[in-house]
């Protein structure tokens, strides 16, 4: 199908038409018409897979007039690559589940609960499709209105100040990308671009002061949604107070967004500004690491724990896609969707305790191994998952990201962050123990009852992809892996300013070298020259 993708971002758009004819007090109706919209969204969004050709191109594209205002001039264009397949089949298996969450979480102003999930869904699916950098744009600003709303109508007793500081936090970082956006289209416009599409600014040729003022701008509205320390403490305070589905659709995905962005555009299209920036951004992700590890370990409420461990991982995901090999950049594909799914079904864990408590607070529970083993059952796999034991999907990922970053520049970063693998464990397995063992000596606790169908329904799928990535990861990286490549070779040979050496003592690269193997003909950086014959310097490690 060749409009397989629009038809699966505006699905949700029609879900919410759908949703304005049915009465507000029609709870149940709305529901279910919700799950139905996502569960066909879903089902739709699976054709790509059948679909999708094992290469590093994008496919299933459409590029159609839109806009054309003066000098600007967008269009509709949009595709996928292997990078951004499975952030795009994740969006649409974690959606069903977050709504499932609702049935018994949410009692006031259902419908438009439910019309911000479906919004939120088509907002994140555009922005992970958009191949024009203004419609990436407008995508990323529509993902901030309707989680806006859920933290600030739903969420808990602080939940206006978690609300508004979200929303300032994002806001400030979209609105440096926009003045860098149109700087750079006008950049581009000197050198016979048209338009805003992505793929011709690749070989826009930069000056290195250039790239650095708009990497930074990029790379700081990508930081605050990852988020990375120090811009991290918005993340917190939304999740604590965010509504049960809002957690999780924020976990799983949205902060994806920030990563996905550094892969996408910042890194790509200023690859000279990334090399030079990547120490100080490793820095930062192993200081989120071990920062985030440290404060979860103290933390009395449940949720907040849980929130300060996703800065921990995404740190993680940071780190290897900074490494700028294809091992670490892979690792941290494969941690994003883990994340999502790890830690999504840590926060339903923790929003089916709190429907039956009332409270997150650890010292409020003990024992509840005894009275809920089904629970505890689930508990323990997510929280093995979550660690990265062997043979769940954390430990793939985590394995990738600290192989491809200690096999490049980042060899000492790699050895510290190391310990942040120790630290997940200690903070993440005090909290089963404290939660699930012990006396049932609270009253409240011992009348507690098991998960229901329901809730056992919700869980199965993420068990399931917990044990099948762990187990058997290939399908995923074989999806990734050409566009990898071909991400790895573009940001190599765009940044042969590096050094070089005469060409009486240079070493040959031999054919087929790895990671050249992907090397479009005409890439930039690779046209004929008269030039003196010059390679760059380059750790054959990084190579791979």
């Amino acid at each position: 199908m060749s409009n397989v993708l629009s038809l699966t971002t505006f699905l949700p758009i029609l879900g919410v038409l759908l949703l304005l004819f049915i009465p507000k007090d029609s709870k149940g109706v709305l529901r279910n018409v919700t799950l139905a919209v996502t569960v066909v969204t879903f089902m739709v969004s699976l054709l790509m897979l059948n679909g999708f050709q094992t290469n590093a191109d994008f496919q299933f594209t459409e590029n159609l007039p839109w806009i054309a205002a003066g000098p600007f001039v967008m269009r509709y264009n949009i595709g996928i690559d292997g990078i951004s397949l499975w952030l795009v089949i994740l969006t649409t298996f974690i959606m069903p589940i977050a709504v499932l969450s609702t049935y018994t979480a949410v009692e006031e102003k259902v419908k438009e609960y439910m019309i911000c999930l479906l919004l939120l869904e088509t907002g994140m699916l555009g922005a992970f499709i958009s191949l024009d950098l203004f419609l990436f744009y407008i995508f990323w600003e529509v993902m901030l209105i309707p989680m806006y709303f859920m933290i600030g109508i739903w969420g808990g007793k602080n939940k206006i100040y978690a609300a508004v500081k979200f929303f300032i936090y994002t806001m400030v970082g979209s609105l440096l990308m926009l003045v860098a956006l149109i700087f750079l289209y006008f950049k581009g416009m000197e050198a016979g671009i048209t338009d805003f599409g992505l793929l011709n600014f690749f070989s826009l040729k930069l000056d290195m002061a250039t790239q650095i003022w708009l990497f930074l701008a990029f790379a700081f509205a990508f930081a605050i949604k990852v988020p990375m320390f120090p811009l991290h403490t918005w993340l917190p305070d939304a999740h604590t107070e965010a509504p049960t589905a809002g957690s999780v659709v924020l976990a799983a995905v949205l902060l994806k967004m920030g990563t996905y962005g550094y892969v996408r555009f910042a890194i790509p299209l200023f690859p000279e500004a990334a090399h030079k920036f990547a120490p100080l951004i490793a820095t930062l992700a192993v200081i989120g690491i071990i920062y985030a590890a440290l404060v979860a370990m103290v933390q009395e409420d449940v949720k907040k724990l849980v929130a300060y461990s996703s800065v921990a991982h995404l740190g993680f995901v940071m780190l290897g896609v900074f490494a700028f090999n294809v091992e670490g950049i892979t690792g941290g594909m494969l941690q994003m969707i883990n994340h999502g799914i790890s830690t999504g079904a840590l926060f339903l864990i923790v929003g089916f305790i709190y429907e039956r408590r009332h409270t997150r607070l650890i010292t409020d529970f003990g024992g509840l191994s005894k009275q809920m083993p089904i629970f505890a059952t689930i508990f323990m796999i997510v929280t093995f998952s979550s660690v990265g034991l062997p043979g769940t999907n954390g430990f793939v990922g985590e394995f990738l990201i600290l192989l491809g970053a200690f096999e490049s520049q980042l060899r000492w970063w790699t050895i510290v962050a190391t310990s942040g693998v120790i630290l997940s464990a200690v903070y993440m397995l005090w909290v089963f123990q404290r939660v699930m063992f012990g006396e049932l000596d609270n009253p409240k606790n011992q009348k507690l009852l098991d998960l229901n169908a329901r809730e056992i329904a919700i869980m199965v799928p993420l068990l399931i992809m917990i044990f099948f990535m762990g187990l058997y990861p290939k399908p995923f990286i074989d999806k990734m892996d050409p566009a990898i490549k071909k991400l790895v070779a573009q940001v190599r040979v765009s940044s042969v300013n590096a050094q070089v050496i005469p060409a009486a003592t240079q070493m040959q690269m031999p054919a087929g070298h790895p990671g050249m193997e992907q090397m479009p003909a005409g890439h930039p950086g690779m046209e004929p020259s008269s030039a003196p014959s010059v390679v760059p310097v380059v750790n054959p490690h990084d190579a791979k």
